[in-house]
């Protein structure tokens, strides 16, 4: 049968791929390229992915406004996995099957950041739903669902990559029954549904007037990219790794507690212990090599 493929990031490749070798994938949607550093034009992972495939592509800036190339496919199939725009429900109703593969165990985290939600809000469990997608987001029937333990040496990155192959596996292993008719999917219920909306911009600030734990939690929600930071001397500092510390003291949230051969500060609670770290214009670095011969922070220096 024919599929149209929605999707963007690295997440999505391996499910685009898998799709191909069974189904005739007649068309791949996904973002406008953007001009990065340099003007250089950056492609999504998945038109990279659909180029290295000979896919047609389409990169319409707006879905809802532009939308004629997927109505002149002949396809029944739209399939979505971390497209990244709404799709409007006049045209989930052009076609026969609508699915999404959705990184969370629905109703838990409907909504645009499951995974890195997940990872900030501390839960020890996530997964993948197979749904058919409807007006309401992330509400419709529920296919198919895989739970993953989340593991204390998780971050985004790492869970983005386990999550896309259940997602891949699931997706083709629950397609033929869907299509059959012989999955008609289960109702969610609504009254537990809970939402993982969008990362800001705010998300991304470190401030060490919250707890460890917390910290913790958003540094790995936010690693590798964007990368949770602090700013000290109006400079951003990515902090991709970090653990709690026991050594603290009765400072101000904030405050630089120790450089020796540690980056220890002072949070509300206790204390956290950097790990890795990414100077502005630099590369990422171990704190032991971050901090031999630097001479930008000092001890008793407070963070923002």
């Amino acid at each position: 049968m024919k599929v149209i493929f929605l999707g963007t990031p690295s997440f999505s490749t391996g499910i685009l791929e898998m799709l191909n070798k069974y189904y005739e994938v007649v068309l791949v949607v996904t973002k406008a390229d953007s001009l990065g550093k340099h003007n250089k034009i950056t492609e999504s992972p998945v038109k990279i992915k659909a180029k290295e495939l000979n896919l047609p592509i389409f990169q319409p800036q707006v879905l809802k406004d532009d939308y004629e190339p997927l109505l002149n496919t002949g396809a029944e199939i739209l399939i979505t996995a971390a497209y990244g725009q709404f799709i409007p429900s006049f045209l989930l109703n052009k076609f026969k099957y609508k699915i999404n593969v959705h990184a969370s165990l629905l109703p838990k985290r409907r909504g645009g950041a499951p995974i890195q939600r997940a990872l900030i809000e501390g839960d020890e469990v996530t997964g993948i739903s197979i749904m058919q997608m409807e007006k309401k987001m992330d509400a419709g029937v529920i296919y198919a669902q895989k739970e993953l333990k989340i593991l204390p040496s998780d971050n985004s990155t790492t869970l983005f990559a386990k999550l896309a192959v259940i997602g891949r596996d699931l997706l083709i292993e629950t397609l033929p029954d869907i299509i059959s008719g012989k999955n008609k999917g289960i109702k969610q219920d609504d009254s537990q549904a809970t939402f993982s909306y969008i990362l800001t911009k705010e998300d991304e600030i470190i401030d060490f007037n919250k707890n460890s734990l917390d910290l913790v939690n958003q540094i790995r929600g936010l690693a590798l990219e964007p990368g949770a930071y602090f700013k000290f001397k109006n400079q951003p500092y990515k902090v991709l790794e970090a653990r709690i510390s026991d050594k603290y003291e009765n400072e101000t949230p904030g405050t630089i507690i120790s450089l020796n051969k540690e980056f220890i500060v002072k949070t509300k609670d206790k204390a956290l212990s950097i790990i890795k770290i990414k100077a502005p214009g630099k590369k990422e670095l171990d704190i032991k090599n971050f901090l031999n011969g630097q001479r930008i922070f000092k001890e008793h220096d407070i963070l923002n």
